[in-house]
Parts: C-alpha cells; structure tokens; sequence
C-alpha cells in the first residue's frame, strides 16, 4: 500500500495551518499579541464574564495552557479576572479598556488575512469548506 504524505488531507490540513498561525502572528506581532492571545481575546469581545475553563473549552486548550494565556494578557493589561459571585473557587474574565479597543484594531488584520487565504475561491466554496471541515471535526470522536 502507498501512501504519500504530501497528498495526504491531515498532512495539507496542518500545513495551511502551520502556515495561516504563522502569518497570523506576523500580523499581530506589533500589537504584542499571539495567534493564541487573539482567540481568547476574540472570545471576549462576544462574551465577557466567561470563566478560564470556559475559555479553555471554546479555544480548544487545556485549561494550564489556558490559565498561562490569561495570565499573559493580564501582565500586558488587556484583561482584568474578578472573582466569580456564585463560586467562589473560579475567576470570570474581563476586557480593560485598552484590550477593548484592540478589537478595532486587530479584526481587520485578521479579516485581510481571511480574504488573501481565499482570493480565487468562491464564496459558496469558502462556506462549503467551512461546512466540510467542521463535518470532518465533528466525525472524529
């Protein structure tokens, strides 16, 4: 049986991968914030008061990887974490002004990336890999 990696779907998906996070944080590196950074922030900017294991369940990380993201952005004063009123053991997240106004900033960064990645592909197509690969996501549990 062959089998050729470079026309293998895992292989091709993780290169785009590797190659949009990279660009990504070329993107962003002047605002001092991560491809990591910008999905917690992106989260933040639809839904405030949400707990760190929240976080780490819409961002796909652990909850160390999570925690360690948070406290990054705590040091650079783009979040604040209060405690949480029903429980007392957890913390809910929350955007300080200055990580607020990255919003305007940064999404149109991202949105410009999102567009050169699919220049030449047809907006039903985009939608239909969308759907297809979240197909293939949910496929794999």
């Amino acid at each position: 049986m062959k089998f050729n990696l470079e026309d293998s779907l895992g292989f091709i998906l993780n290169r785009v991968n590797t190659k949009f996070k990279n660009e990504l944080f070329q993107r962003l590196k002047e605002y001092d914030v991560t491809p990591e950074q910008w999905s917690v922030l992106n989260c933040l900017w639809v839904q405030e008061g949400v707990t760190p294991k929240e976080l780490a369940d819409i961002i796909f990380k652990d909850k160390p990887n999570t925690n360690r993201i948070l406290e990054k952005l705590q040091t650079k004063e783009l979040i604040v974490r209060k405690p949480h009123p029903l429980d007392k053991r957890a913390f809910q997240i929350f955007l300080t002004d200055r990580g607020l106004a990255l919003k305007d900033e940064l999404i149109p960064r991202v949105e410009q990336l999102l567009e050169e990645s699919t220049k030449g592909i047809e907006t039903p197509k985009v939608e239909e890999m969308k759907r297809l690969l979240n197909q293939m996501y949910d496929n794999i549990k």
